[in-house]
């Protein structure tokens, strides 16, 4: 996982999602979680960049993985 490769990603991210070293290799098999990285990623512009150059991809494409697996409000209802 890319944020996992670097101790000043990783730490703000750990701080954010309240998990520990020990909680995220196991927290990284659900999908929720995975979810959860977009977000992440998603609330800052500087990280997305850093993200999507680190991946080799464009920040659009991350966009679009995180708007297509995100739910959307009225799907709470559905």
């Amino acid at each position: 996982m890319w944020i996992a490769g670097d101790e000043d990603r990783l730490l703000p991210f750990l701080a954010a999602s309240g998990l520990s070293p020990d909680t995220l290799r196991e927290s990284a098999r659900e999908p929720a979680f995975l979810v959860g990285v977009l977000d992440h990623v998603m609330g800052d512009e500087n990280v997305l960049v850093a993200c999507a150059n680190g991946l080799g991809v464009k920040p659009e494409r991350i966009a679009a993985a995180w708007q297509r697996l995100s739910p959307r409000p009225d799907d709470e209802w559905a």
